[in-house]
C-alpha cells in the first residue's frame, strides 16, 4: 500500500503523486487527527486498478458506514470511465446556510418555528404528491431555475448554489432523450416527498453567527458578527435516489425501493434495448453485485451521465425549494425580511472537471466541490471569494463558514462536509470536554415533546478538522457559526 500522508507539517506541490494512472491514497491529516489506515488500505485496494487521473482523496472526517459501498469524505477522479458506486445512491444530497433579518429569537418563537418546519414537512412522511409529472420533468430539466419559475425565488441567488442550480442536459442526449426512456413509474414516484428533510443526519439548525475570521470575505457573503444564521442539511429527493439504483446493485436499497426497481429497471434497461447484446450488456453493466466501471464514451456511458444531470438538477430543485418554505416560515415567525441564501453545496456528486490538465470524471462521497475564486463564473461573488464551503460541527460545537483556497487543487477541489465523526472521537478519548461557558442548544425532535436542552462540548473536534483543511489551503475560514437550536 502507498499513501502519500499530507500532514500539518508537509504541504503537497501542486501535481504531487499525479498521473495519468496514479495510484496510491492521498491522506490529508494532523498529528492530532489521524486516517484509519485499514480503511486507507481497503480503499487503496478497491481503486488500485481504476484508470485514476490523481491519487484518491481522503479528507478529515474519513470513516465507512456500513450500508455505504465506499468510506465517506473521499474523492476520486477517473479518466474514462464513470463508477456510481464512489459516491452515494441518492447525488445531490447538501447543505445549505442562510442568514435571516432578524433578532436573536426567544424560545417560543423558536419552539413555534419547528412547529411549522414540522407541519410542512412532517416525519413519518407522507403520500401526498407535492409535484405533477410534468413539474418533476421541469425540475429534472431546469434544476434551481424551476424553484426560480415555481416559487419566485430571486434568480440572482442561484450564482450561490453550485453549477448555478443546473447541469445542462444537451452533452447527453438532452430532455428529449430523457423523457422517453425513464419509465412512467420513476417520475410518478418522484412526484411524492418534495423539499423534505426529516431526521437521521438531516438537520435543521439556528445559529448566530459568533466570530468573523476574514472579515472582507464575510461582507462579500453577507455574513456578519451577531446575525442569525439558518443552516440545514437536505437529501436531493426521490428522484436521485431511483436514479442511483437504476445503474448499479446497492447496499443500502430498503423494501420500498427494492420494489420499485422490480419494475423499474427492466423497463429502463431492457426494454428500451436495441439489441440482444445491448441486453446482455445493461445486465452485466447495472444488474451483477460486482458494478463494473461504464466507460465514459460508450452508449451507456451516455445514458447514465444523462440520467445522473438529471438526478443533480432535481436535487437542486429540491433543496432551493426548501430554502424558499424555510426561510417564509423564519420571516413569518421571527418577523423581518426574507433570508437570504449565503451558500447551496452538494456533497455527493459526480462531475466531469478538469484534474490536472486532463478531462476527468470526479466522484465525492461525502466531500464538497471547493473551487479556488479562478475557477468561478466571472462576475460572481464566488469569483471574489472563491467557492463558499461548510463545515459543520454537530448542534453542541460550532460550525464553520469558509471559502475554497488556492491549493484546493491538491485535495482534487474537495473538502470534507462536516466533522461530525471527529467530535465524537475526540470526545470518546477525552481530547475534547463541556464547552467552558455552559452553553446548550434546544434540540428539537419530530413529535410534540419538549425540546431536549444539549450541553455544548468545546470545539476541539470541528477545529482540529478545519485545521487540516485551512493547514493546507484547500479552504480558508471565514465565520464560526454557534447553534441555539435545531431540529434533528
Amino acid at each position: 500500500m502507498r499513501i502519500d500522508v499530507i500532514s500539518s507539517r508537509s504541504a503537497p506541490g501542486p501535481s504531487a503523486g499525479a498521473g495519468p494512472r496514479a495510484t496510491g491514497v492521498r491522506v490529508f491529516e494532523s498529528d492530532a487527527l489521524r486516517a484509519d489506515r485499514a480503511l486507507v488500505g481497503s480503499l487503496e485496494s478497491a481503486t488500485s486498478d481504476m484508470d485514476l487521473a490523481a491519487p484518491p482523496v481522503v479528507l478529515p472526517d474519513f470513516h465507512h458506514k456500513s450500508a455505504m459501498e465506499m468510506p465517506s469524505s473521499i474523492a476520486v477522479a477517473t479518466v474514462g470511465t464513470i463508477r456510481p458506486t464512489l459516491t452515494s445512491s441518492s447525488v445531490n444530497c447538501g447543505m445549505a446556510l442562510m442568514t435571516l433579518d432578524c433578532d436573536r429569537p426567544s424560545d417560543a418563537a423558536v419552539s413555534e418555528f419547528y412547529r411549522r418546519v414540522r407541519e410542512r414537512y412532517p416525519y413519518p412522511t407522507t403520500r401526498r404528491r407535492d409535484l405533477s409529472r410534468r413539474d418533476v420533468i421541469d425540475a429534472a430539466v431546469g434544476g434551481g431555475e424551476f424553484a426560480v419559475d415555481r416559487y419566485g425565488v430571486d434568480a440572482l441567488e442561484l450564482e450561490r448554489v453550485e453549477e448555478h442550480g443546473r447541469l445542462d442536459l444537451t452533452r447527453w442526449g438532452g430532455s428529449d432523450r430523457l423523457v422517453s426512456e425513464v419509465p412512467a413509474l420513476t417520475w410518478q414516484l418522484a412526484r411524492m416527498r418534495f423539499g423534505t428533510v426529516g431526521p437521521s443526519n438531516h438537520f435543521v439548525e439556528l445559529q448566530e453567527v459568533e466570530e468573523i475570521l476574514d472579515p472582507r470575505a464575510a461582507e462579500l457573503l453577507g455574513v456578519r458578527q451577531g446575525q442569525v444564521t439558518l443552516q440545514y442539511h437536505a437529501g436531493g429527493g426521490v428522484l436521485t435516489g431511483e436514479i442511483g439504483h437504476l445503474f448499479a446493485r446497492r447496499k443500502d436499497t430498503k423494501r420500498i425501493m427494492q420494489a420499485a426497481m422490480a419494475v423499474q429497471k427492466p423497463l429502463f434497461h431492457l426494454a428500451t434495448a436495441r439489441s440482444v447484446e445491448q441486453v446482455r450488456e445493461r445486465m452485466r453493466l447495472f444488474f451483477t453485485v460486482a458494478t463494473p466501471p461504464v466507460s465514459l464514451d460508450s452508449d451507456e456511458g451516455q445514458r447514465l451521465m444523462l440520467a445522473n444531470a438529471a438526478a443533480m438538477n432535481y436535487g437542486y430543485a429540491f433543496r432551493m425549494t426548501t430554502y424558499h418554505a424555510l426561510r417564509q416560515i423564519a420571516a413569518a415567525v421571527f418577523g423581518g425580511a426574507r433570508g437570504r441564501l449565503v451558500v447551496d453545496s452538494p456533497h455527493n456528486s459526480i462531475y466531469e472537471e478538469e484534474i490536472e490538465g486532463t478531462t476527468a470524471v470526479v466522484h465525492r462521497h461525502n466531500s464538497c466541490r471547493a473551487y479556488p475564486a479562478s475557477r468561478m463564473r466571472p462576475g460572481t461573488t464566488f469569483a471574489q471569494t472563491g467557492q463558499a464551503v461548510l463545515l459543520p460541527g454537530t448542534h453542541r460545537t460550532s460550525s464553520y463558514l469558509a471559502v475554497a483556497g488556492g491549493s484546493s487543487g491538491a485535495s482534487l477541489h474537495s473538502a470534507c462536509h462536516g466533522a461530525g465523526t471527529v467530535i465524537d472521537q475526540f470526545a470518546r478519548d477525552g481530547s475534547s470536554g463541556p464547552d467552558r461557558e455552559g452553553r446548550h442548544t434546544l434540540r428539537f425532535g419530530y413529535s410534540d415533546t419538549a425540546p431536549a436542552h444539549c450541553a455544548h462540548l468545546d470545539d476541539a473536534g470541528v477545529n482540529a478538522a478545519m485545521s487540516v483543511l485551512s493547514g493546507h489551503g484547500i479552504v480558508r475560514p471565514v465565520a464560526r457559526l454557534r447553534p441555539f437550536a435545531v431540529l434533528h
